[in-house]
């Protein structure tokens, strides 16, 4: 119980004390981690050992995905931003489409091409929140407080 209590407050203290370029990382890596999660059981139920009860857990990984998209979307700066903004912009939103018909057919290609974009993206992230945190300066584009 002590463990919990203090796993959970690490993690509310991250979360609290993180830059807006490290709240982004992080929400590309959950992100990413369900997505993967998602693929492992697809995996497993079309290799032959079929469970019906994996089904609830893919779904609710993809759509804790979508979440975590529609998150990054609406807390995009248009006006800082520019053209990157409405970039990311159109690739969230067909992020948000490809993953939607993805969950439909479960159709693991199109959650894995979503997933290695989404990879990509993290990984640029982690380069501009680090070089920002150095800097001391916060990201520009993006108002994460919303």
């Amino acid at each position: 119980m002590a463990y919990t209590n203090a796993l959970s407050a690490y993690r509310e203290t991250r979360i609290k004390t993180a830059s807006q370029g490290q709240l982004i990382v992080m929400l590309y890596e959950e992100a990413v981690r369900q997505l993967d999660k998602s693929l492992e059981l697809m995996g497993l139920n079309s290799s032959g050992k079929k469970d019906p009860g994996r089904i609830e857990i893919i779904g609710k990984g993809i759509v804790k995905a979508r979440d975590i998209i529609t998150e990054l979307m609406v807390s995009l700066d248009f006006d800082q931003g520019g053209e990157i903004a409405k970039n990311l912009f159109a690739l969230y939103t067909w992020f948000n489409k490809e993953l939607l018909e993805a969950h439909m057919g479960m159709d693991m290609g199109r959650i894995a091409t979503v997933r290695n974009m989404f990879n990509q993206l993290r990984d640029a992230w982690i380069d501009i929140a680090a070089k920002t945190s150095t800097e001391g300066r916060p990201a520009e584009g993006v108002n994460i407080a919303g």
